[in-house]
């Protein structure tokens, strides 16, 4: 039986986040540059995963103790969800903003460099943990680069 279980944890959830964390490495906005910015809708979308993060963890936490295979086959898809939308949130931060948006030469370089690696930081402790202190750093981390990517005024 215990060699059975290794195959079945493999299969069952390393492969599925494998497979949904592996396209998203190779996506970027674009690195030409194009010129085509909408940095506070970025934001926003980050704040939308970082909703569906939440969501996650509150789905793993209700499933958790349950043992059934439609609540396993849900908590599983609940799992692979949270580690999407947290990666989601990492390549944003590395392949758009850090590669387009700042810069060596802004005069706060160094507190907007380390602001936008504070949600990178967070966002993998939203992977590594389902508990919603992870998730409240998440958000707040977030929010903190809010203040550079407004809304634009028409």
């Amino acid at each position: 039986m215990e060699n059975i279980k290794k195959p079945i944890l493999f299969i069952c959830f390393i492969l599925p986040v494998m497979l949904l964390v592996l396209p998203q490495l190779s996506r970027a906005h674009c690195q030409i540059p194009c010129g085509i910015y909408n940095d506070h809708a970025r934001v926003q979308s980050m704040q939308e995963d970082a909703a569906t993060v939440e969501k996650s963890v509150k789905m793993i936490g209700e499933l958790g103790g349950k043992t059934d295979a439609q609540s396993q086959n849900q908590l599983v898809r609940w799992v692979m969800n949270k580690e999407a939308h947290a990666q989601k949130i990492i390549t944003t931060i590395s392949d758009y903003f850090l590669t387009q948006r700042v810069k060596p030469d802004q005069p706060d370089y160094a507190e907007r460099l380390k602001n936008h690696h504070l949600v990178i930081l967070a966002a993998m402790k939203a992977k590594q943990n389902a508990d919603g202190a992870s998730v409240e750093s998440l958000k707040k981390s977030i929010e903190a680069l809010s203040s550079y990517y407004p809304a634009h005024k028409e």
